[in-house]
C-alpha cells in the first residue's frame, strides 16, 4: 500500500496530520489481471513468457495443450488492434517448459499509455515468469541485412517515451534500474549455439524503437544508421525496460521484413501487408530456434 499526506493542521499546540491510505490503481489492475489468468491456467507458474510480434503468431501454434484467452476477457486488458497481431494470450507447453505467451501486443501508436502498454509483462512477472522472450518484425538500416534475416537484439537506443515514468512501483523495482546489459549475454550465447546447430543463420545488432504508426522517412533511417542503429520497429523497448526493472533475463529478436534504407526507388512504397507476409516467411525459423532456446533453460 501506499500513504498519502491529505491535510496537515494545526490544534493547539499539536501538529495533527490526517493519512489517507490506498492501493496503487495499477498494481490492483496488474494483480486483478494475474488473478485471472492464474485461475484459468490452475494457479501452474510459467517459466517464460513471451511477446509475439506482426506475423511472428506461429510460435504459438507449437504451445501443446493450451489454455487460450482472448485480452477481451482479462480484466484492464486493452485490445490489440495492429495488423498481424491475434490478440490471445496463451498458456502451455513449449520447450519442455510451462509458458505464457502473447499472440500479438499492444503499441503505443494504438493510442494507449505506457502503464497498459507494458501491463502484460507485470502480470507475468506476477504470474511467476523467470525469463521473457520478445520478438518483432523490423525494419533493416543495416545495408548488410536483406528480408527474412533473423537478428538477434544485443542492445537498443529507445525514441518512445519510458514506460517507467511517474510514481516507482517499488513492489516490481528500483526507481533507477541498471540498463547496461537490457539482453542477456548468456541467452544470446545459447542461442547462437543452437542456431550454428541448426544451420540457421543469425545477424546480431541494435533496435531502434520509434513510436510510429507512420514509417520513418529515408532521412530517418539514414539517421538511425548513423547512430548505431541496425534495425527499427514501433514496439518492444517499453516491454524490455519494464522487465529489466523487474530482473528479468530478456531475449529478443527481431526478424527483417523490409530494407529501411535511404536509397529508394522512386516508386517504392512501405507496406505493411508486406510487412507481416514477410514476418511469416520467417516465423518458422525463429520459432524452431526459441523452443530449442526455451529446452535449454
Amino acid at each position: 500500500k501506499a500513504q498519502e499526506i491529505i491535510t496537515a493542521g494545526r490544534s493547539g499546540t499539536n501538529n495533527t496530520i490526517i493519512y489517507r491510505y490506498f492501493m496503487d490503481e495499477r498494481i490492483e489492475r496488474i494483480n486483478g489481471a494475474a488473478e485471472y489468468i492464474g485461475a484459468r491456467i490452475g494457479g501452474r507458474r510459467p517459466v517464460v513468457g513471451i511477446v509475439l510480434g506482426s506475423g511472428l503468431g506461429k510460435l504459438a501454434d507449437k504451445i501443446t495443450d493450451p489454455t487460450v484467452i482472448p485480452y477481451r476477457e482479462i480484466p484492464g486488458f486493452p485490445i490489440s488492434t495492429a495488423v498481424g497481431h491475434k490478440g490471445n494470450f496463451i498458456a502451455g507447453e513449449l520447450g519442455g517448459k510451462f509458458v505464457v505467451a502473447m499472440q500479438g501486443r499492444f503499441h503505443y501508436y494504438e493510442g494507449y499509455p505506457m502503464e497498459l502498454v507494458t501491463l502484460p509483462i507485470r502480470v507475468m512477472k506476477v504470474l511467476g515468469i523467470q525469463y521473457l522472450f520478445v520478438s518483432n518484425a523490423a525494419g533493416g538500416v543495416n545495408y548488410g541485412f536483406k528480408v527474412g534475416d533473423l537478428m538477434v537484439i544485443r542492445d537498443h537506443i529507445n525514441l518512445l517515451p519510458n514506460p517507467l515514468i511517474g510514481r516507482n512501483l517499488e513492489e516490481f523495482g528500483p526507481r533507477f534500474p541498471d540498463m547496461t546489459r537490457p539482453y542477456d549475454l548468456e541467452l544470446i550465447k545459447k542461442a547462437e549455439i543452437i542456431a550454428s546447430e541448426l544451420h540457421i543463420d543469425l545477424k546480431k545488432g541494435v533496435y531502434v524503437g520509434g513510436t510510429g504508426p507512420s514509417y520513418e522517412t529515408p532521412a530517418e533511417y539514414k539517421y538511425f544508421r548513423l547512430i548505431g542503429g541496425d534495425a527499427v520497429g514501433m514496439s518492444t523497448i517499453p516491454e524490455v525496460i519494464v522487465a529489466r526493472h523487474s530482473s528479468i533475463p530478456v531475449f529478443g529478436m527481431s526478424v527483417i521484413t523490409n530494407e529501411a534504407h535511404d536509397d529508394y526507388a522512386e516508386d517504392y512504397v512501405n507496406d505493411g501487408d508486406d510487412v507481416v507476409r514477410a514476418a511469416d516467411a520467417a516465423a518458422e525459423r525463429m520459432s524452431l530456434l526459441f523452443e530449442r532456446l526455451i529446452l535449454s533453460l
